[in-house]
């Protein structure tokens, strides 16, 4: 996860949202000592920097356990090089350690 710059609480704004109460018991569970709120802020801001195209995860070749052959069907980008994999080319697909599928270009894995 790319790091994110933290934010004093009280320069927060309060807001509501309605949670089931097993999706917020499971939140608190897999949250641990972070806490549940810091959790999905930090899913949240995953998610915005990820569709606004900001967000670029820092892999290793050593982060990826098992790769499999593949074919693009939209634009992806290598996570270990960058490399933009265009629509209809041959990619990879990496198991990371965490069990990510994350995409991968054929030259990224080569040596």
């Amino acid at each position: 996860m790319s790091a994110i710059t933290r934010t004093s609480t009280t320069e927060m704004e309060v807001t509501s949202i309605r949670l089931e109460r097993s999706l917020k018991e499971s939140l608190k569970a897999i949250s641990g000592n972070q806490g549940y709120q810091a959790l999905i802020r930090d899913v949240l801001w995953n998610y915005v920097q990820q569709k606004s195209g900001e967000y670029r995860p820092s892999f290793s070749r050593d982060d990826i356990r098992a790769s499999l052959d593949a074919t693009a069907q939209r634009e992806e980008r290598c996570v270990l090089t960058g490399k933009v994999i265009r629509p209809q080319e041959p990619m990879l697909l990496g198991l990371t350690t965490g069990g990510d599928m994350v995409p991968l270009s054929i030259e990224s894995m080569v040596g």
